[in-house]
């Protein structure tokens, strides 16, 4: 029976809020972050969603040993022995409360709302409505999404999959939030059914990182754990990311090097709050004294001006070696680890200082300082996300931030190496469970060995390409394991129309979102559980496991009654589509009935997870085996780790336009929107805002406030995104900032990088024009 179904705000009142203000207030941003703001914002959403007693049940269990854990991002967390009380973070609270909230999405609500309807609501609303409860379904040609049984919406999906001409028209999408288990038999299905076609979030965000990570030191994953931040590492070089809204829990691993003496620097076109002064809530000096001052040194490089940046440090560092024999340099850890070296290093004295300049945005004295602090630690940890990775030449500024690591031995030490922070919480392990479209042989001959079938060879779609596939009619069923894939993806009317063109979408989902209304001639929404409730099959309650950002793979446990007695698990609907579609040929209803079968299938197929059952069950659970962290081993193509040559590139904006990088707000995770305020940086009630640098408003002739259009420029054409305000804020000069999904449409979606094929929306070439009136600023 479901737990407190009843919606106490009204049935389909917003949360926290209406839709947006037309004139949102600005008040500039802020220098420090967390504090007493954050425990009352965190209290007043997670009561208002939760109440308080599903607060307490959901809060005080969530990253502890046999809670669950946070279905927001995947920071890693502490030892056992060392976790807080309250081992959560702000955006951890709302993430928590928007899945556990009371409000509830039934069949009256979709009779009572046509799909046309729907439409006309922004994301944010359409969340806020409340959990879905039954499975629905779209027939072709309805208005009305209308109640379907569990059966005959599997059986539907069966019939589809069955009907195509070819395997390869499905599509299996998968969010980073699904569990190991989930994962697994979500690749095991889609290969049963014959194709590769696995495009995950992870093509949107991290992919960069995977292939430039997997080409230089042979693992596509960091090598940093959490002690190496908090324990060891010298210099922390921050990159491309705001933790303070991204990852907030990273602030007190942050904290807790400084406090030891490490130094910190970011680098970022934004001054972000959460690396300028941190408030721990949990301390004294947190909550009434200063705070803790945490970036050292702050280098306010261009929007793509990061590759150009590591160039420049590594050109200091080579300047150095010459001036100061062995005082820069690894010479033994390159001579017996690395390979590359003499090509890398006559490219980078090759390197013009000007060019450096231009392209990062910094000047010479800046870098050549950063390198002094460079030269000053013996361990140094490179931190980064999407700000590095959604740009054109992404992959080769990863290989260069590889470089910088390797000519001074900063791998497989103490407190040293590359540290790609994962957004999403599971989304790492997706990728290690199979979610991927290019598994190698090796994973393949296991599930064949393992289940007497033979997976499909040919490599699949990413998600970009799936998009591709859709439009061009070559695809027809359309299957999202959780995500808003609509919103999430580039090119917004094209990806729309695309998914128009399946015969079937099916959405395993626990709340209404855009992509529910961008549909195929017939659709399904599967309502399941949340990572907050209790998941009991036929052999008794189930935990399911997933992997941080830092390897570490442990168990996580719901704790909430199920909001509805319709919800099935993600394992559930997937095992029971198996079985609809196959029989039980492989052993569905066995794992579905016990996900430890499951995990014993896991243990069989992917390196690492051996003796998974009795490994997972310890305290912290335990740490996948990296090759250059445990050994300073290289599986490269040369057994080496490899220095290579990236020459220097940026995306230069023409003569009266503007480089536009997306970015979330801090009442956002991913495409999910809490509220429409974001403190950090001075906004409150809308999200329809574009930071520029006063003096880039003053040549275009504009004024703060004013309404603007923001129009990207592609070889294919222009998009537009109208109505926006005009905010002045210190970035960089050329440079504009933007909420994403409202600026999704402005990226093409040919627009993509180089080998890992992500989308560029950390790039856009824009022109911002007057939308035609002013309107006043509040202040």
């Amino acid at each position: 029976m479901a737990e407190n179904p009843t919606n106490p705000t009204g049935p389909h009142e917003a949360a926290g809020g209406s839709e947006p203000e037309p004139n949102p207030k600005v008040s500039g941003p802020v220098k420090s972050s967390v504090g007493i703001h954050a425990i009352e914002e965190s209290m007043r959403y997670s009561m208002a969603e939760m109440g308080p007693k599903r607060s307490l049940q959901t809060l005080l269990t969530m990253n502890h040993v046999d809670g669950f854990d946070c279905p927001s991002c995947a920071w890693g967390d502490p030892d056992p022995d060392h976790r807080k009380m309250a081992e959560f973070c702000e955006n951890g609270a709302k993430a928590v409360a928007w899945e556990a909230t009371r409000k509830r999405v039934d069949a009256a609500f979709f009779a009572e709302h046509s799909i046309a309807e729907l439409r006309e609501r922004d994301g944010h609303w359409l969340e806020s409505q409340g959990r879905l409860t039954q499975p629905m379904h779209l027939a072709p040609g309805a208005t009305h999404y209308a109640p379907i049984s569990w059966h005959d919406a599997l059986a539907l999906t069966a019939e589809h999959l069955r009907g195509m001409a070819d395997p390869n028209r499905a599509l299996f999408y998968t969010s980073g939030r699904t569990s190991n288990e989930a994962a697994f038999l979500y690749q095991l299905l889609a290969r049963r059914l014959g194709t590769n076609n696995l495009p995950d979030c992870s093509n949107m965000c991290h992919e960069s990182s995977g292939a430039a990570l997997t080409e230089t030191i042979g693992v596509g994953k960091g090598t940093v754990t959490f002690d190496d931040i908090t324990d060891h590492a010298d210099l922390i070089i921050i990159v491309g990311q705001n933790p303070g809204t991204c990852h907030p829990r990273m602030l007190t691993a942050l904290e807790q090097a400084k406090q030891r003496g490490a130094r910190i620097i970011a680098a970022n076109p934004l001054p972000e709050a959460g690396l300028g002064r941190f408030h721990n809530p949990q301390t004294a000096r947190g909550l009434v004294g200063p705070g803790t001052k945490l970036a050292d040194r702050y280098l306010p490089v261009r929007i793509n001006g990061d590759m150009a940046l590591f160039a420049g440090l590594n050109r200091a560092l080579i300047d150095r070696e010459d001036a100061q024999p062995g005082s820069a340099l690894d010479h033994d850890f390159i001579d017996r680890y690395c390979d590359g070296f003499q090509a890398a290093e006559a490219a980078w004295r090759a390197l013009d200082w000007s060019r450096i300049e231009t392209m990062s945005g910094l000047s010479r004295r800046l870098i050549e300082n950063c390198a002094a602090d460079v030269l000053k630690a013996d361990s140094i940890i490179v931190c980064w996300a999407m700000g590095l990775t959604q740009h054109r030449n992404a992959v080769a500024t990863i290989r260069e931030i590889v470089n910088f690591l390797l000519l001074r031995g900063n791998i497989g030490r103490p407190g040293a190496g590359p540290a790609p922070i994962r957004g999403h919480s599971n989304v790492q392990g997706d990728r290690t469970m199979g979610i991927w479209e290019q598994m190698p042989d090796a994973f393949l001959d296991k599930v064949r060995d393992e289940f007497g079938f033979d997976p499909p060879r040919a490599h699949g779609l990413d998600t970009v390409d799936s998009i591709r596939a859709m439009r061009d009619g070559k695809a027809d069923v359309f299957i999202g394991l959780g995500g808003n894939f609509a919103s999430a993806t580039p090119d917004t009317e094209v990806t729309e129309a695309a998914l128009a063109n399946c015969a079937l979408t099916v959405n395993i989902a626990t709340k209404l979102n855009r992509s529910h209304l961008c549909h195929g001639t017939e659709s399904l929404l599967l309502p399941c559980l949340g990572r907050t409730e209790r998941d009991l099959q036929a052999s008794g309650e189930q935990f399911v496991t997933v992997e941080d950002t830092m390897a570490m793979v442990h168990s996580s446990r719901g704790r909430l009654l199920p909001g509805s007695p319709h919800l099935r698990s993600e394992v559930a609907i997937i095992a029971d589509l198996g079985q609809a579609l196959f029989g039980d040929d492989l052993g569905w209803r066995a794992m579905r009935d016990d996900y430890a079968v499951i995990r014993r299938h896991i243990e069989h197929v992917v390196p690492g997870f051996h003796a998974f059952e009795q490994r997972v069950r310890q305290p912290g659970g335990f740490m996948l085996p990296r090759g250059p962290h445990d050994s300073r081993t290289f599986p490269t193509s040369t057994g080496k780790a490899r220095l290579t040559v990236n020459p220097p590139t940026a995306v230069v904006a023409p003569p009266g336009h503007l480089l536009l990088a997306t970015v979330r707000s801090h009442d956002q995770f991913n495409t999910t929107v809490y509220g429409l305020d974001d403190r950090y940086r001075g906004i409150k009630g809308g999200r329809r805002v574009v930071f520029l640098n006063k003096d880039d408003l003053c040549d275009l002739h504009l004024h703060e406030g004013d309404l603007v259009d923001l129009i990207s420029v592609h070889p294919d054409g222009e998009r537009r995104a109208d109505g926006f305000r005009a905010v002045g804020y210190p970035a960089p000069r050329g440079c504009a900032v933007a909420y994403y999904p409202e600026t999704n449409v402005l990226v093409a979606l040919d627009s993509t990088a180089e080998t890992s094929n992500t989308p560029t929306t950390k790039s856009i070439v824009i022109r911002v024009e007057p939308a035609g009136r002013r309107a006043d600023l509040s202040v």
